[in-house]
């Protein structure tokens, strides 16, 4: 629940919108202060305080009750997702809303079943990230569109182990193909023949187990190969 803005005397317009009120949590003193300023001169937000790692996060998340924390993941001793998941255990009232700047699956998709409610990359746009901590607040799922993709594929197909990696030439033609480049067009690109990449596609068609150029560059998708 946020904390409503203070109700209007007579003459004064009602306020717009409650008060959400947050706690900032990342291992970076420049990125705190950002994210203070940004918060603080927007209305409808409030910062109640920061932490520097996931463990001053649970002193602070409990002595100030914040309606969202941004989360960092990585940081030094306690990291995002264990703090996330500890919050998880003892109940808290605060949703949780990971800002990093990573989206890998080892980072994504523990965050999510830690219970975080949402999680954005710290490259969004300003109002993309007011638009998420409002959602947040309102217990809404938000997802990056990298990260949602993922964890989706992550959901519906999980991964094979055994599966054999591409080479880093093979990712190379495969990210081309994915801009829908002819295999003519990769070739001068590359400095090869267009029978090299014919050989290529033929291994990356076989390490995906895809029939054609589409299915590859969607199976590579869901893999995380191509970002």
């Amino acid at each position: 629940m946020t904390h409503d803005a203070a109700p209007a005397t007579a003459g004064q317009a009602a306020p717009a919108e409650p008060v959400i009120t947050l706690l900032v949590v990342d291992d970076h003193p420049v990125v705190r202060d950002g994210l203070r300023g940004m918060f603080d001169s927007a209305p409808g937000f409030r910062v109640l305080g920061e932490a520097a790692d996931g463990a001053a996060a649970l002193e602070r998340a409990a002595e100030l009750d914040p309606d969202v924390i941004l989360m960092d993941l990585r940081m030094p001793g306690t990291g995002g997702v264990a703090a996330i998941g500890e919050l998880t255990r003892r109940g808290a009232r605060a949703r949780v809303l990971v800002l990093t700047t990573y989206d890998t699956d080892s980072d994504t998709l523990p965050a999510i079943e830690a219970g975080a409610t949402g999680y954005l990359l710290k490259d969004a746009p300003r109002e993309e990230l007011f638009a998420a901590v409002r959602a947040a607040a309102e217990g809404r799922s938000v997802l990056s569109p990298a990260v949602a993709s993922r964890l989706v594929s992550a959901v519906r197909a999980p991964r094979t182990p055994a599966a054999e990696p591409l080479s880093a030439r093979e990712r190379e033609v495969l990210a081309l193909v994915a801009r829908g480049t002819s295999n003519r067009e990769i070739a001068r690109e590359l400095f090869i023949s267009e029978a090299t990449v014919k050989t290529h596609l033929t291994h990356i068609f076989a390490k995906l187990g895809a029939k054609d150029r589409a299915a590859a560059v969607a199976t590579a998708y869901d893999r995380g190969i191509l970002g």
